[in-house]
């Protein structure tokens, strides 16, 4: 892995000038981004914004690790799979407060439990941020309706 800059997340100006090892450095590896979405709609039947998070993961995710099992082919093995980048936070309104892209594009500091702070990747975990172990995969629901069975809320906690 290419060296990064040190507190490079402090000193680079935007999400843009970040290098693609630095982009991938500044996840903290949560997997929310992962997990099942549900959007009510308004009166007219239009996305509403608000979002509901449930505890079921996207098929390639490892509920024992939170993590993809195949991450660099995901697009191809999951193409609704929605590649997070730069450009597209700001447009990502579904992303949870947690997430340090969307702190990051907020101007907001990274949160005291983020790896990059801590030196230790589990440390997402043993804060709460992290899907590990607490999810069900995709491929275990039949119905539909089930997603309203699995409705969360920890992933919208602040950091």
């Amino acid at each position: 892995m290419p060296s990064l800059t040190p507190r490079f997340w402090e000193t680079k100006k935007t999400l843009l000038t970040l290098s693609p090892a630095e982009w991938e450095a500044l996840c903290d590896g949560c997997g929310k981004c992962c997990l099942a979405k549900l959007e009510y709609e308004d009166e007219a039947g239009e996305p509403s914004g608000m979002i509901e998070f449930t505890s079921i993961a996207c098929r390639l995710l490892d509920a024992k690790t939170g993590r993809c099992c195949d991450y660099e082919n995901r697009f191809d093995q999951v193409p609704e799979c929605v590649k997070v980048t730069p450009e597209s936070i700001e447009s990502l309104y579904y992303m949870p407060p947690s997430c340090a892209y969307r702190r990051m594009a907020e101007g907001k500091p990274l949160p005291a439990w983020h790896p990059l702070l801590t030196g230790d990747p589990d440390s997402v975990v043993r804060a709460g941020h992290s899907v590990r172990g607490r999810v069900v995969s995709e491929a275990s629901i039949t119905d539909e309706q089930d997603y309203l069975h699995h409705i969360i809320e920890w992933p919208n906690a602040e950091a």
